[in-house]
């Protein structure tokens, strides 16, 4: 199994700040998002970087990934530690968007306790099974598919012996309608086998949206900054707006400001009963160069319009 350095996969370094973690996965995962990406190999891209930015994005994730850095290099072979058992939990690669090397770090995501017990009867020895708990990660588009979609999961067990072993489980699962980050779903008796005649313990699935490169949510609600140029702002302008099914357009109103909301109901994410609203927030921003046609005539904007921006700052 080979070392990822997910420093070296958002191009950042090591004692990089939050902020800036956010903003290079933001940045890469705009330039290889598979709906909009002609990049060579860019879903695959995509997951690497989704999965870098779950690790080093995460405090818990990144303090126990730290420790870890020492042992291995890029490219190199890699395995934990003897003795090494990650503690913050994770994406256990459902569908096989996380990789075997995220997985050997932060263990198969075994949250769920054994409520069992005995079964009940005569027979002693039977006992219900493990609960499991595993992270869900679902992209933002996913959350508007209907169809059912395919995860495979590892399930603790004793067998007739008293070792123990794994059992490889596929299910085929159907994201509720208006399901949110960290809702918890229960499928009973996908869980673990019970032993004897016990009962097979529940599935929990915890959803985690996976940070999209756009849009930002809330509850059912999502925001998008959109970069405007200073004419839009001042004359008003028609522009291309893009959602998670399609882009839209949207008029932008005369002299509109940076910072600025404009709500385009249901939107949003999909609801338990109705859609949120997408918020398109404003921000006026400048061209990288300026010709000397340009210049001249914003100087004679400036020497016309006698608009003093600071005005209300003066005592």
């Amino acid at each position: 199994m080979e070392f990822k350095d997910y420093y070296d996969i958002l191009g950042v370094s090591p004692d990089a700040d939050k902020p800036a973690i956010k903003k290079a996965y933001r940045r890469l995962a705009r330039k290889y998002h598979p709906d909009v990406s002609s990049e060579h190999e860019a879903e695959k891209h995509f997951k690497e970087i989704a999965e870098a930015y779950e690790v080093i994005g995460d405090d818990q994730k990144r303090a126990e990934y730290d420790q870890l850095r020492k042992y291995g290099r890029k490219g190199e072979a890699f395995s934990p530690p003897p003795g090494w058992q990650g503690q913050a939990g994770g994406f256990t690669g459902g569908n096989g968007d996380f990789s075997e090397f995220f997985e050997s770090i932060f263990g198969r995501g075994f949250g769920g306790q054994q409520r069992g017990g005995f079964a009940g009867g005569e027979d002693m020895y039977s006992t219900r099974g493990q609960d499991v708990e595993l992270e869900l990660p679902v992209f933002l588009e996913d959350t508007l598919k209907s169809e059912s979609r395919t995860i495979e999961y590892n399930l603790p067990h004793y067998g007739e012996t008293g070792r123990l072993a794994d059992i490889k489980k596929t299910l085929k699962v159907k994201l509720p309608k208006g399901a949110v980050d960290g809702e918890r779903i229960r499928l009973k008796g996908q869980g673990a086998p019970g032993f004897g005649k016990g009962t097979a313990g529940d599935l929990y699935l915890r959803i985690r949206l996976v940070p999209h490169p756009l849009f930002d949510v809330n509850g059912q609600d999502l925001s998008i900054t959109l970069p405007i140029a200073p004419w839009e702002a001042a004359l008003g302008a028609k522009v291309t707006v893009p959602t998670l099914d399609g882009k839209i357009s949207l008029n932008i109103a005369p002299q509109s400001q940076t910072g600025q909301k404009l709500r385009v109901k249901g939107r949003g994410l999909p609801g338990k009963t109705e859609a949120g609203d997408l918020f398109v927030i404003l921000k006026v921003v400048m061209p990288d160069k300026i010709t000397a046609e340009m210049e001249k005539l914003w100087g004679q904007l400036a020497a016309g319009s006698g608009f003093d921006p600071r005005a209300n700052m003066k005592s």
